[in-house]
């Protein structure tokens, strides 16, 4: 049996400063000590929700360019 699905209404989506206006960028909410993931271009799409752990390890790499190679 799958955990129910979080309500996701009236979450506080926001995105980086520097995301281009053509909807291609990804979106962040906190939700229940987690961070939500979202596709900007697909609001009502699929939510990916990372603990703080997790969260904090992806910022980790993406600060000492471990994801550099990737774009």
């Amino acid at each position: 049996m799958s955990a129910p699905r979080p309500d996701l209404r009236g979450l506080a989506w926001r995105k980086a400063s520097s995301s281009v206006g053509n909807g291609a960028c990804v979106e962040l909410a906190p939700i229940e000590g987690m961070v939500a993931v979202r596709d900007s271009k697909d609001p009502a799409g699929p939510v990916l929700r990372y603990t703080a752990a997790e969260w904090n390890a992806f910022l980790d790499g993406a600060k000492k360019g471990e994801f550099d190679d990737l774009v």
